[in-house]
């Protein structure tokens, strides 16, 4: 089975879907999508404070008031933030007034106390202020009854911000996914361990659990599963329980020991097409289990895997999340290099890749071949050539994916 990357990709969004939304604290929701529009049940401010340090006045009282004719005013009470005391500011009084403290009644604006000598019994002030100076009005932020946020906005903390300041301490929003990853194969060991003959450290699984966790997920790291079929099929029954989606790596090409290949056919719900792409071509994909769970199973060779999940499994999981756009951004750019790209593939170059006056400059790093991690982490783009290119010069346009960016 043959396909190409949007094919592919549109079976995996058909398959996908965003997640049931539920009440979350507060903080849990940071970096999920609202599911509901939020109304206020309260007015911001809720009540006329002071937004300044000072003393709140008559305004009226402090007509000609200057640095060589000072005024002087009683000192009648302190108005503190958090405390309402019964005075009241009548006719040639003041009462000394903190920020966000509440107006004390009969009083119009506040002199900040730059304009003071700072005094606590008399008061002596160099300004006239306006009416209504330095006073912040009940309602002129917000009034009860506003929309104050829309459903499908992503909650940052500005957004935060607005729902703890009109008493929400939950939202409805989409869950993070939970994503198990599984590397297999008999040659793998954990960083850190010893290394025989014919073995290597097992990346895979990290840079797909780090991928994951970058896009919002919540990532549970299986490790290694060596080439038994009971042993890989028993582990992803166990992991079931607590995943949305699962990836798996390595297994999946043509070979005589590509046991996830092998075990996953058997189902019936798993396809594994070739997909027309370089590096990435043997792809899986499909659901497994009673709740037809999601489950990638991405190639071997570590970048092939690093660019399968940009690909394919990055948009299916802001699917599940109910983010948009799915897919990364791609910008116009220019290649400062020269290279081929084999015919009817879409190929997915490394580059390091900059922005100046005259927009994205791209350089290749490394090779291209799916084994090589060194310039994968120099990279910070990917040269995306479309199918039917079979060469790109120096200076040409390209389209470039960003991968330090946000979708979209």
């Amino acid at each position: 089975m043959r396909r190409s990357v949007d094919e592919h990709l549109e079976v995996v969004l058909g398959r996908v879907a965003a997640l049931p939304a539920f009440d979350q604290p507060l903080m849990d929701a940071v970096g999920l999508v609202l599911c509901e529009d939020i109304v206020s049940g309260v007015s911001l401010p809720g009540f006329d404070n002071s937004a300044m340090d000072g003393y709140a006045v008559q305004a009226a009282d402090l007509a000609g008031a200057s640095d060589e004719n000072p005024i002087g005013l009683p000192v009648v009470g302190e108005f503190r933030a958090g405390r309402s005391e019964p005075i009241v500011v009548t006719p040639g009084t003041c009462v000394r007034i903190m920020t966000g403290a509440p107006m004390p009644r009969g009083a119009d604006s506040v002199v900040p106390v730059e304009w003071t000598d700072g005094g606590t019994v008399t008061v002596r002030i160099t300004q006239q202020p306006p009416v209504g100076g330095s006073v912040r009005h009940a309602g002129e932020d917000v009034t009860a009854g506003t929309q104050v946020l829309d459903r499908d906005t992503v909650l940052g903390p500005r957004q935060i911000a607005v729902l703890a300041a009109v008493g929400r301490a939950r939202v409805k929003a989409r869950p993070r996914p939970r994503v198990v990853v599984i590397s297999t194969g008999a040659e793998l060991r954990e960083p850190g361990s010893r290394l025989g003959d014919g073995q290597i450290y097992d990346s895979n699984s990290y840079t797909l659990a780090a991928c994951a966790r970058d896009a919002g997920a919540v990532v549970y790291r299986v490790g290694i599963v060596d080439d038994d079929p009971k042993r890989i099929m028993d582990t992803l029954s166990d992991q079931l329980v607590r995943a949305d989606l699962v990836i798996t790596t390595g297994g999946v090409s043509m070979g005589a020991y590509d046991i996830v290949k092998e075990e996953l056919s058997k189902l019936g719900t798993v396809d594994f097409p070739q997909v027309a792409m370089q590096p990435g071509k043997p792809q899986g994909f499909g659901v497994i289990g009673d709740d037809e769970v999601p489950i990638f199973t991405l190639p071997g060779n570590p970048v092939s895997a690093y660019i399968s999940f940009e690909v394919f499994v990055r948009p299916a999981l802001r699917k599940m999340m109910g983010q948009m756009p799915y897919r990364r951004a791609l910008v116009p750019g220019v290649t400062l290099d020269g290279f081929s790209s084999p015919a009817g593939r879409r190929q997915f170059v490394r580059a390091a890749a900059t922005s100046g006056d005259q927009g994205w400059m791209a350089s290749t790093v490394g090779g291209h071949g799916s084994h090589l991690l060194g310039g994968l982490s120099r990279a910070n783009a990917l040269i995306v050539v479309p199918e039917d290119v079979t060469s790109v010069r120096a200076g040409d346009q390209v389209e470039l994916m960003l991968l330090d960016e946000e979708s979209g």
